[in-house]
Formats: C-alpha cells, structure tokens, sequence
C-alpha cells in the first residue's frame, strides 16, 4: 500500500520527529531553512514543488502560511502541525474554510520559555545591556552608587495570561520572594488559588506591578495591547516583559516610554520583525535587554516540540483526535 506523504518545512526539523514520521509515512523533507529570508525565497519556491500530494504539512517556521502555498497542496491536504506554542502565522482563517485540521505544541515549551521570562527579568531590572556594555568597552562605572538596578524580591508581578508558561513563571518566581502575583486574562485559573495568584482587570494589573509578564497569543484582540494608553497606566519603575510576540507591543510607544523614563526598563524575547534590525531604534536605548526569540531554545525542548508536531500527524492522519488541537 501506498504511503501518504508529509512535507517538513524546513531542513533544520530535528531526527526525534523525522523518525517518527518515516514509521508511518513517506516524508519530504526542504533542503532549505524556512525561516529568515531564505525561507520567503528559496524555501518558498522549494515548498511550492514539494507540496502537491502532500496529506500534512509540518511547519517549522516564524513566517505565514501562504494562501498561495495551501491552494497548491490542493484537497489532499488533511493537517497541519506546526512546531510552535503559538499559532498566529498559521493562516488559521483559511485552514478552518478548507476544513484542514491544525495543532500545535504547548506545554512542553512553557517551562523553558518561563525561564528566558525570568532571565529578562532579571536583565533588564539589573540593566544587562549597560553592564554588558562596560565590559565589552573596558570602561567599568565603579561605585557604591553606580549602575543599581531593582530588586524581584519584595516586588509585585504581574502575569498577562496564566496559561501554562505564565502558570511556569509564577512557579519559577517563588523562590525569589515575590511580594504579590497578580494575574490578568478571559476568565479566572482554577489553577491560581494554589499558586497564590490573584485575578484583577488589566488596568488595576498595570497600576499595581512592578514587573508585567507578557504570556498571551497574539490575536485581533491582544494586537498592541501594550501602547501609549496602557504604558502610561504602568509605574515609573515598572519593568515590561515579552516572551508571547512582538505585536502584543506597539514597539514606538515603547521606545517613547523608555526614552522619557516613563517606565524603568524592558526585557524582550519577541519582536516585530524578527530579527530586528541591527539599526532599529530599540537597539539604541540603555534601557532595553532584548533577546533573538530563544524561548524555547533548548535541546530537550526542541526535541519534546518535533516529538510532539509528528504525533500529531501520525493521529490526524490515522483518524485518531490531535494530541493539542488548534483547529479539528
């Protein structure tokens, strides 16, 4: 009998998941990156090819799914598994109209993404940059006085979506003496009574934390959530956070805020576009401490991401329900 066909998106798809697909189906794999530029030039014409005939698509990429790459693969097309928490480039309208089934791979990216929060965290209350910058010029500012930074320990934080890396975070932030957690989203955690988290409206979020965590989806709804409007809402010494996506900040008005000292500083680990230009203005304030998306950027996450992107497939395609749907 005949194998369906999967199409991998990308060369740099780890073994852990190509070996589970090859059990079960003929597997197409890019010869090129799809991410970056090559991934909107050569990988997007190697796409083109390769994907005809192709029952599931796995996609290991920042970059959008193509309406032009989808009616390419034609009806045969049944699911797509994309290797990501977040699902915002994946075309969602389209594949719900074509009744092409989507899943994604949360939970076993929260816990190391929950630790580039509090390493961002940290950067950017101890002001890395600049004192990373004195020791890549040699000039160090030495004093009793100099270059202080805030504490987390005694601190309000304030957690925007308590989904399962804001639920990481807070549990990782125990140890360092947190004052007071508060938590902002939909509805309230049945999960925030044991973790001492307390469900407040976003302003009364903005107004109370010294430190706020960004851990939403992008959506029509969260788009530039953090603005002009909300900045302005947030303490002088409050410390921002991005570890969801760039487009959950209006990155203008957070360069303003930053500049005029509205508020203390920044930590991103997301942002728009990526990567960010080496002359973007962000890059020019002592303020910031930005990080190239390494979220979930460890071994054993990457692996548990590809494990968990080829189950899904392996269901789908077996009529069996996804692992972590999106879309069924």
């Amino acid at each position: 009998m005949t194998k369906l066909k999967v199409l991998v998106s990308s060369n740099d798809y780890l073994d852990s998941g190509i070996k589970i697909l090859e059990e079960h189906f003929t597997v197409v794999k890019s010869r090129y990156q799809n991410f970056s530029e090559e991934g909107l030039t050569k990988n997007k014409d190697e796409l083109l090819d390769l994907i005809p005939g192709c029952s599931a698509l796995v996609w290991v990429s920042h970059h959008p799914i193509t309406k032009e790459l989808l009616d390419r693969a034609g009806p045969q097309l049944k699911v797509v598994s994309t290797a990501s928490a977040g699902y915002n480039h994946c075309n969602v309208p389209e594949l719900k109209k074509r009744g092409i089934k989507l899943a994604n791979t949360p939970g076993v990216l929260s816990a190391a993404v929950a630790e580039v929060a509090i390493a961002l965290m940290l950067g950017a209350a101890r002001r890395f940059t600049e004192n990373l910058d004195q020791v890549h010029s040699g000039e160090w500012e030495i004093g009793f006085d100099k270059v202080l930074g805030q504490d987390i320990q005694g601190s309000t934080v304030g957690i925007v979506g308590l989904g399962g890396i804001g639920q990481a975070t807070v549990k990782r932030l125990r140890g360092f003496d947190v004052e007071k957690f508060l938590y902002t989203g939909h509805r309230e955690k049945p999960e925030a009574k044991e973790l001492g988290a307390e469900f407040v409206d976003l302003d009364t979020l903005l107004a109370h934390s010294d430190f706020v965590v960004l851990a939403v989806p992008l959506t029509d709804e969260t788009k530039h959530m953090i603005n002009k409007t909300t900045l302005a809402k947030m303490k002088k010494n409050a410390i921002l956070v991005n570890v969801g996506r760039g487009d959950l900040v209006n990155q203008d008005d957070l360069y303003d805020a930053l500049k005029n000292r509205d508020i203390y500083s920044a930590g991103l680990d997301v942002t728009t576009p990526e990567p960010l230009p080496k002359d973007h203005k962000l890059l020019t304030l002592p303020n910031i401490f930005i990080l190239p998306h390494i979220g979930s950027a460890t071994i054993g996450t990457r692996n548990a991401m590809s494990v968990l992107a080829a189950k899904n497939v392996v269901n789908a395609l077996n009529g069996k329900p996804l692992i972590t749907p999106v879309l069924e």
